[in-house]
């Protein structure tokens, strides 16, 4: 076979094959890159979350690429089935070594849909207390109070019992004040009335509560219930404990240790007595 034959019969389709897988890589390209613009456009049509979006749309592009890839692998005369085999069985094996993290992933997906919660609400969660500083697609990193930072895995978030402080514009303050029974019992109410009046953020709708709750064993209880902004639940209730100890104490009302009355009546020893007069006489 001579130099001229071997080229058109060989080298000539190849190199044309060659050309043509080009060219259809690079139609791919455009049309992919074309598919990611209108799914982006798609996507927050819906309003997505951006950290949703951005996995969706490298999700898509691997796959797209992947497609494109083969076909054009196809193409050129290759045998795609061994590499799709190869594909599913590396896709299985790291499924399965990274199972706990496809549960956070799925978990994250939920969150991120639902949203149970959004970055800067104050949460409680697997034991947990704090703001949620970042939702990520596998974990949720939140501040607590004390400014510490905790990560939790968005498995058990989603997996827990899970309180947000912050869905709702309003909070309850509950409080529980007891005072003695020898304390004025109408004037430590309107006390605590006076001083829920005097509290600019605390809010007349719903109507705050004053009311005696309980006769304890060592003081009569009042429980108050004062509605408030979310934002300013802590330092409402903090301002009204120290008002109301500190005008209790002015105004002479107690508010009660602790304490027990113990009644102690003697009667063993009249009972000895009899018993040792009983002997002197036999």
């Amino acid at each position: 076979m001579d130099l001229e034959l071997l080229i058109y019969q060989y080298v000539v389709p190849f190199s044309i094959k060659i050309l043509v897988a080009l060219i259809a890589f690079y139609i791919g390209h455009k049309l992919i890159k074309y598919a990611m613009q209108l799914l982006q456009k798609t996507l927050e049509t819906f309003k997505v979350e951006l950290i949703l979006l951005e996995f969706v749309k490298s999700v898509a592009r691997v796959l797209l690429y992947v497609l494109l890839t083969l076909a054009v692998l196809g193409y050129l005369g290759f045998d795609t089935t061994s590499v799709i085999a190869l594909l599913a069985a590396a896709g299985l094996a790291v499924g399965l070594a990274l199972k706990d993290s496809l549960n956070n992933f799925a978990s994250g997906v939920m969150l991120i849909l639902t949203q149970p919660f959004k970055v800067g609400d104050f949460v409680e969660v697997a034991g947990q207390m704090g703001v949620a500083e970042k939702i990520t697609l596998l974990n949720t990193v939140m501040r607590t109070g004390d400014n510490r930072e905790i990560t939790v895995p968005n498995g058990q978030i989603y997996r827990d019992k899970l309180v947000n402080y912050s869905a709702r514009p309003t909070r309850r303050i509950d409080l529980v004040f007891g005072i003695s029974y020898d304390s004025d019992l109408r004037k430590a109410k309107q006390i605590l009335l006076d001083l829920i009046v005097a509290e600019p953020r605390a809010h007349t709708d719903p109507a705050p509560l004053v009311v005696v709750s309980e006769l304890a064993d060592s003081s009569v209880n009042f429980t108050v219930r004062i509605w408030a902004d979310a934002g300013d639940y802590w330092p409402v209730r903090f301002d009204f404990i120290e008002k109301v100890k500190l005008t209790f104490d002015e105004q002479g009302i107690v508010i009660p240790y602790p304490q027990m009355d113990v009644h102690i009546q003697a009667t063993a020893a009249p009972l000895a007595s009899a018993e040792l007069v009983s002997e002197a006489s036999k």
